[in-house]
């Protein structure tokens, strides 16, 4: 019995449960179904009117708040009952098909590029990129003052050359602290300093190493000299006497590779300057002292190295005489290092387990997602390029992202599109399946490629550079076309070029040429630089060509920029297409776009190229990029493709026909990746 109010609209209800005595399911249920032990269709719910008179409950609906019981009542009905399921079995197979497509594109998804590939590696010369001091060589806040046009070229990688404490008998190659900054380029905060400032603008740090050899006023050197444990063996000692040296070695620079020190009594080893001995890393002491080295830069938040001359790092311990080239040369007249094989000096075993071991350092720091810590190495091997390729990592071990390629840097030996294809494909083929290419044109220790090739030809390069798969490095002043500058010969201020004048290495090393102001406005010196400017600084300038659609600056900015945001260029297929003495023509397309692009570059006189016989290639091609503005916006047939001396011609093109599908053995690709247009996405295919 319950008590309830009841007027005309509503009714007081004063019990747990309401039973609905009205209320028929569809199709009649069993007389056995009983809430609270009451039949539901024949036990009718009383309820009390105010005067005491009895009345039936006339509610006919569920309704909100109703009792567990009702609930129960109604939820076992068919009608609720299956709707819930199979929202409940929705929602189950819902989420595993979620589950399974994330799965799928995570397996599927190719590997993203890291920073080292998505951009240009740029190298700072730092005593010639900008002085902040105005004593006439550049610094760190130099280069922390000209970050900007960094970015402004869509850099994202600097390499800085040598900034150690060092004596500079070699520029800083010759190292007297490795853990301390030299006071001419400034100090450890200005080296913070700069570090933070490129991490805020988005730029990674590149530090060299020079793992070879040290000054021999480092600490080390004076103590082994001397025999002081634990540096007695830290330096590669040999019996010796000042007119018998231990064997004909001959040194990078020039002449021996020993010397005799009258306080140790004994001969050292210097495979470059006398004021560079080598390290000994025999010595399991000196390597972990390398170690710690790379952990203290790692530390501070470097992002890689560049691992200076390698393939001297270790020399065969028994120390025989090496090979001369020429047998019949009179053995005292040997004085160069092509005068001999190097057998015994150059890339010895063990040399790789010793890299190999950097590599795991560098490794334990990249942990931290987005903070890959890059290792390149240098070795000129020369035409021993399989040597070269050996710093690769592999499926099973680890070692170098890339080792420098120096093959265009032969291009002005016989400049032709036939010359730029050879020196190309040489890498590619010889290069193991899965990695990464890159690309050097000039550098420190080698002449700028506007002097070597001329001046009209600087922007095809940047062109070739850019457009090419994997990654390039321009030395500074390449983005606007610095040229070598003429060094007297008693001005001469490298070691090197002392020995030789020819081979010197101050013509490439002048300083950046940033505008038409005294000194380039390099310097505020009123007495001059470390090293002349060249004279065309008022034309060759940043100043100058910023904003000047037709200048190198603007045209290497522009396909930079292009390199980023096409997948064809930046991640897709490189087919060789044709060469001839003037032109060379190479495609590059990605699987899954129908936009691909045909690069022409000029490296002799203008030519018309006729590309018609070449199966895949559509009838009509439109220039989306050229070095000679007024040839920008057109159209080309493919019978007759015009280009002028110097040019770079980027071709655009519409296709759903690959190109490397039909020419396999002439195209290449690092690492395999689609499009898949309807989802944007890229996948392994």
């Amino acid at each position: 019995m319950s008590l309830t109010r009841v007027s005309r609209s509503d009714l007081l209800e004063l019990r747990d449960g309401v039973d609905n005595t009205a209320f028929q399911e569809d199709g009649g249920r069993a007389d056995s179904e009983k809430t609270d032990g009451q039949v539901a269709g024949d036990c009718p719910s009383s309820s009390l009117n105010l005067d005491g008179a009895e009345s039936s409950y006339t509610q006919i609906k569920p309704y909100a708040g109703m009792s567990k019981e009702v609930l129960l009542l109604y939820s076992r009905q068919a009608r609720y009952r299956l709707p819930r399921e199979i929202l409940f079995w929705l929602v189950i197979v819902s989420t595993l098909v979620l589950l399974a497509v994330n799965i799928a594109v995570i397996a599927l998804s190719p590997r993203c590029l890291s920073w080292w590939q998505s951009s240009p590696v740029y190298q700072i010369y730092p005593r010639s990129f900008k002085d902040s001091n105005n004593d006439g060589i550049g610094d760190l806040k130099g280069i922390q003052e000209k970050l900007d046009h960094l970015n402004y070229l869509n850099i994202k990688a600097i390499w800085i050359s040598p900034f150690y404490k060092s004596p500079m008998r070699d520029f800083g190659y010759d190292v007297e602290d490795f853990r301390d900054i030299d006071p001419i380029f400034g100090t450890m905060k200005d080296f913070d300093d700069l570090l933070v400032a490129m991490h805020d603008k988005g730029l990674r740090l590149i530090m060299d190493f020079i793992p070879n050899h040290s000054s021999d006023n480092h600490t080390w050197f004076q103590k082994s000299r001397r025999r002081e444990e634990p540096y007695t063996d830290y330096y590669v000692w040999a019996n010796c006497t000042r007119d018998q040296l231990p064997n004909n070695w001959v040194s990078v620079f020039g002449n021996s590779s020993w010397t005799y020190d009258s306080v140790r009594e004994q001969c050292y080893l210097h495979q470059f300057l006398k004021e560079q001995p080598d390290l000994n890393f025999r010595n399991p002491d000196v390597r972990q002292e390398m170690t710690d080295i790379i952990s203290f830069w790692l530390d501070k938040g470097v992002d890689g190295f560049r691992m200076d001359a390698v393939k001297h790092i270790l020399e065969a311990p028994h120390l025989r005489d090496e090979p001369q080239v020429n047998a019949s040369q009179p053995p005292e007249l040997v004085n160069t290092e092509f005068e001999l094989h190097h057998d015994y000096t150059y890339t010895q075993v063990g040399l790789h387990d010793i890299l190999r071991g950097w590599r795991a350092e560098l490794d334990t720091y990249s942990r931290e997602p987005g903070r890959y810590r890059f290792m390149v190495t240098e070795s000129y091997d020369y035409e021993e390029i399989d040597k070269t390729m050996m710093y690769y990592s592999t499926d099973f071990v680890r070692e170098s992202d890339f080792p420098f390629n120096f093959n265009l840097m032969d291009l002005p030996q016989g400049l032709s599109g036939v010359r730029a294809q050879e020196l190309v494909s040489l890498w590619m083929t010889n290069m193991p399946r899965g990695q990464w290419p890159n690309w050097v044109v000039g550098n420190h220790d080698k002449p700028r490629m506007s002097s070597s090739v001329g001046k009209d030809y600087i922007s095809a390069i940047n062109m070739m550079m850019l457009t090419l798969p994997g990654t390039p490095t321009t030395y500074y002043g390449e983005e606007i076309g610095m040229e070598n500058v003429h060094i007297d010969i008693e001005d001469i201020q490298d070691p090197f070029g002392k020995f030789d004048p020819n081979a010197s290495r101050d013509p490439q090393r002048s300083p950046m040429q940033w505008s038409s102001e005294h000194n380039a406005g390099f310097s505020g010196n009123k007495t001059g630089t470390w090293l002349p400017i060249h004279p065309n600084y008022t034309t060759v300038n940043v100043e100058a060509q910023k904003g000047n659609d037709s200048s190198v600056l603007e045209q290497y900015r522009r396909l930079s920029l292009l390199r980023e945001s096409e997948m064809a260029l930046h991640r897709g297929w490189m087919c060789f297409v044709r060469s001839n003495v003037d032109v060379f023509v190479y495609l590059r397309e990605q699987d899954g776009l129908d936009r691909a692009f045909l690069v022409l570059i000029n490296l002799g006189q203008a030519a018309t190229t006729d590309l018609s016989s070449i199966l895949g290639l559509p009838e009509r091609f439109r220039v989306h990029t050229s070095t000679v503005p007024e040839n920008q916006g057109r159209s080309y047939d493919r019978a007759a493709v015009p280009t002028k001396k110097g040019e770079g011609l980027l071709l655009e093109f519409s296709s759903n026909q690959r190109f490397h599908t039909s020419h396999a053995s002439s195209c290449y690709i690092s690492e395999r990746a689609c499009y898949l247009n309807v989802l944007d996405i890229m996948y392994k295919c």
